[in-house]
């Protein structure tokens, strides 16, 4: 662990030049104290670290000293395609290696790439979680990556939504969707898709498996999503919509909002546009348009605009101002 630490102190010097001990400390997670035994041991290697004094000081490597321990571990180059999201690789138990990766193609890179990759570093960031929900929590998400990586066959304890169920997985793959983790699994000669939260216990199974020939992580997950859209979205609503609503189509609805509100009619003189929106169950669009509150109604079919209309009904029912009496009125 220390000889790491030292190359990455020495990388770090070298990517960004002259860098206090707070600031050593803090980018490699340790105190500053370590900070100065590590420089302290760099010297004896042989490496020449200069400590200038002042306000403006700090260490920094000699003028025109390089050095040419830059190449990648296995490890370290599979992290690099996590690179836009550093908060998952740690999920994944890859937080350490990824910034190792990382200064060591800062190091690597000509003094002009290598301040073009820090300005873009500093202009862009992917924060992958959704908005408004705690992140899942996932305990078992590296156990599972590992045997994703070594193809080694799990022994699972798994939540659904009829029970519990125990089976043997053969992992192969891991997706992060709007800020929630699944597992893409062999199961029975059937890959199927589970949410990593759910998982109670996994236990790796000795021997390996050898994954199905041609399977595509991607063009599964993509063609999974669209059945699943599919399954659920089993019906279209008819809706007149205010301004407002139109803002809040997409927020409510996601993507099926959007294609609803590029296909709107034309405005009224209020700025209402009539739409057609993919739907889920009744039972379950009623809860869903409700959200949109006085800013939409239902056209059709009539057995949603019914079930919607029974639905407020209740609800006015159970907000009526109640008479000194005890009976209800309207006001």
């Amino acid at each position: 662990m220390r000889a790491d630490r030292l190359l990455s102190l020495l990388l770090l010097l070298q990517s960004r030049g002259r860098m206090t001990a707070p600031q050593l400390a803090e980018a490699l997670e340790c105190s500053v104290r370590t900070v100065y035994r590590d420089v302290e041991a760099l010297g004896a290697a042989g490496v020449p670290v200069r400590a200038d004094r002042g306000p403006d000081g700090g260490y920094r490597l000699m003028d025109g000293y390089r050095t040419r321990l830059t190449g990648l571990t296995d490890a370290e180059a599979g992290s690099l395609f996590l690179a836009g999201a550093p908060g998952p690789a740690r999920d994944l138990g890859l937080g350490a290696v990824l910034a190792t990766a990382q200064l060591k193609v800062q190091a690597a890179l000509p003094p002009g790439t290598a301040e073009l990759a820090r300005r873009v570093r500093d202009r862009f960031h992917l924060d992958a979680p959704a908005w408004f929900r705690d992140a899942d929590p996932v305990p078992h998400l590296e156990a599972i990556a590992r045997a994703v990586w070594e193809q080694r066959v799990l022994r699972t304890h798994y939540r659904r939504w009829g029970g519990e169920v125990r089976r043997e997985l053969c992992p192969l793959g891991i997706v992060l969707k709007g800020g929630i983790w699944y597992a893409v699994a062999l199961a029975d000669d059937t890959v199927r898709t589970y949410r990593v939260a759910r998982f109670l216990a996994v236990e790796p199974v000795p021997g390996t498996f050898d994954r199905p020939a041609g399977f595509d992580l991607a063009a599964y997950w993509e063609d999974s999503s669209r059945r699943l859209e599919a399954a659920l979205h089993r019906r279209t609503a008819g809706l007149r919509i205010s301004p407002r609503a139109q803002r809040l189509l997409p927020m409510y609805f996601g993507a099926a909002g959007t294609r609803a509100l590029e296909g709107a009619g034309p405005p009224d003189e209020d700025g209402w546009v009539r739409v057609e929106l993919a739907v889920e169950t009744d039972g379950v669009a009623v809860g869903d348009l409700l959200r949109l509150g006085t800013d939409a109604e239902v056209l059709g079919p009539p057995e949603l605009r019914q079930a919607v209309a029974e639905a407020v009904a209740v609800l006015a029912g159970r907000y009526a101002v109640q008479e000194p009496g005890g009976a209800a009125a309207r006001r």
